[in-house]
């Protein structure tokens, strides 16, 4: 079972506590899998990695952009989130999937689920060999990154899937480190495929719910909403938990981000 919510949009320091906190609710076996969905006001994110010339403005020009600098404890290098950006954090216990599921798959399989959202609008994506992520066919532009935090098998950090995102923002950084590849969204891609043609805009509620069904699919269980974060902890709304139990210590620390 995976709990699914929504939080609207959150700043990245208050998104990264929280974070935090479900991880080590989870270690504990406190709360069930949970997804996190949301935006972020403009934000740039460097990561353990990130070289700081893949940033190509100062903090008082990002400012003056509206964009906060943000430096983070994931790995990787720089990226960007912004409003029209639909952002995922799956807290995710990868010990309790039978066979357990190892950090590479699980990034395959978050590929696939925003492979499958887009396909749900009529977007063409696919992998590209030797990156992470999701790209379009059509001309291959990055459309959805993936940075994925792994401590004793929990999940942490995820993807961010460009909807209807100012995309001028990423002239800011070098997304990823790529200098080479371009940025799309998902409204970009459809005005591209069908020019000429008015392509009404997709909401970040649409796509979310396009992802949350995707999500059970490709990791073959249910998603239930939660509506508040009590109703998550089971303060107010009993939302099905798995149990305490001695979970086995390991101790690798994995992080990809691309």
């Amino acid at each position: 079972m995976i709990s699914i919510l929504q939080l609207g949009r959150v700043d990245y320091a208050t998104a990264l506590k929280l974070q935090r906190s479900l991880v080590e609710l989870r270690k504990a076996g406190s709360i069930a899998d949970t997804l996190l969905l949301l935006e972020h006001p403009p934000v740039i994110t460097l990561g353990r990695n990130a070289k700081r010339n893949n940033v190509l403005v100062s903090e008082e020009q990002a400012a003056r952009a509206g964009v906060e600098i943000f430096e983070c404890d994931r790995g990787g290098d720089v990226t960007y989130h912004g409003p029209g950006q639909l952002v995922g954090y799956p807290i995710f216990d990868l010990r309790g999937y039978t066979p357990r599921i190892g950090a590479v798959d699980f990034v395959r399989k978050l590929e696939e689920v925003l492979i499958r959202t887009c396909a749900d609008f009529g977007i063409a994506t696919h992998r590209v060999h030797g990156m992470t992520g999701v790209w379009t066919l059509r001309h291959e532009a990055k459309i959805a990154a993936i940075g994925v935090h792994i401590s004793r098998g929990v999940t942490s950090h995820g993807f961010a899937l460009n909807i209807s995102t100012d995309l001028d923002h990423f002239r800011l950084i070098v997304p990823c480190g790529i200098a080479d590849k371009p940025v799309t969204s998902m409204d970009r891609a459809l005005a591209s495929a069908y020019p000429g043609i008015a392509v009404t805009p997709l909401t970040l509620s649409e796509v979310s719910e396009s992802a949350t069904r995707n999500f059970g699919r490709v990791f073959s269980t249910e998603t239930t909403s939660v509506e508040t974060l009590d109703a998550l902890l089971g303060r107010t709304v009993g939302v099905p938990m798995k149990p305490p139990a001695n979970l086995r210590e390991l101790h690798e620390d994995e992080t990809f981000w691309a």
